[in-house]
């Protein structure tokens, strides 16, 4: 079976063809090698990267509560031309300096009720309240959150509540160039209110991109192996793929000015991921919330006198992690 399955995705990639275009917001774009260009680094920019975690600490049906925290760094880029005998791979943060860190953390509490004839989702923060709980009051059947013909599950709002929060906090920092993790596109109701707050010295960087060729190929394979070096693509706005570090197998979709490749390129050196920065690395570790950290925020809650009530209420939507336990 597994040797028809491989023969089935080999067909598959070998009918590609090498003569493809790039399908981008509903448009064909033909690829181009003119709009390859060499990324050459340069140095001295105050660089911020931001990003978020967050952890689901209860769920029911009609209610959830989940802890996001939103975590961002300012570094001075020494540059790897004045640190004498850097390896051309190394731990890009022994020549990071670390300036400003910037920290928000909030629990979001959803909870379901009906408005106008429609299930709605309404929302509640405690704690660094830096986005408005408005924005996130939702419809259940409201086509940005929802996967086929059923209504989305609450837990679908904290992904808009970490977004809101992560161009806020872009928003507040004092750096010459600002990275975001992810595209500056909005996919969310009053997403456009979040980003339209931010300087036009703020720029994202998206680890997946879901664009395709006209005959059904990843742009980020074809690319790859139409051009060797580090460089950017263009595709259309200010929207460019990029390859980071000549070495590296990886390709990014990149949102912003094409004159902060040159600055970004000595942030990608650390093996850890060669070709992405070390930056997004950082501020990756710094916002995730660990399963034990999870845990210990949930145990909290549960263990609580008080809330004997809410165990009930668990009951009703834990059956899958009752099976992932039997494991």
């Amino acid at each position: 079976m597994f040797k028809e399955i491989s023969e089935e995705i080999r067909k598959t990639i070998s009918n590609y063809s090498k003569e493809d275009q790039i399908v981008f917001n509903n448009k064909i774009i033909n690829i181009n090698q003119d709009n390859f260009n060499e990324i050459v680094p340069n140095y001295n920019k105050t660089i911020a990267f931001v990003d978020g975690g967050q952890a689901e600490i209860i769920s029911t049906g009609n209610f959830c509560l989940s802890f996001i925290r939103i975590f961002a760094q300012v570094f001075q880029d020494a540059g790897r031309s004045q640190i004498s005998g850097m390896p051309e791979t190394q731990n890009v943060s022994e020549h990071n300096q670390k300036l400003k860190s910037y920290k928000k953390e909030f629990y979001l509490f959803t909870k379901a009720k009906y408005q106008n004839e429609d299930l709605v989702y309404e929302s509640k923060i405690f704690g660094d309240k830096n986005i408005d709980e408005n924005d996130l009051l939702i419809s259940s059947n409201d086509s940005t959150i929802k996967s086929g013909i059923e209504r989305a599950p609450i837990n679908k709002v904290v992904n808009i509540a970490r977004r809101f929060a992560e161009l806020n906090l872009a928003a507040e920092i004092d750096a010459e160039i600002i990275i975001l993790d992810g595209t500056l596109e909005p996919s969310y109701n009053h997403e456009e209110k979040y980003l339209t707050n931010l300087d036009n010295n703020v720029a994202a960087l998206a680890k997946s991109s879901s664009l395709f060729t006209s005959s059904g190929n990843s742009p980020v394979v074809l690319l790859n192996k139409l051009q060797p070096g580090k460089w950017s693509y263009f595709v259309d706005g200010k929207t460019y793929f990029v390859k980071l570090h000549e070495k590296s197998k990886h390709v990014f979709r990149y949102e912003g000015k094409k004159e902060y490749l040159s600055f970004l390129v000595e942030n990608c050196n650390d093996a850890l991921f060669l070709g992405y920065p070390y930056g997004l690395i950082f501020v990756d570790r710094m916002a995730r919330v660990s399963n034990s950290e999870k845990n210990s925020l949930k145990m909290k809650f549960l263990l609580n006198k008080e809330n004997k009530e809410v165990v009930d209420y668990l009951t009703t939507s834990n059956a899958h992690e009752i099976l992932d336990n039997l494991g």
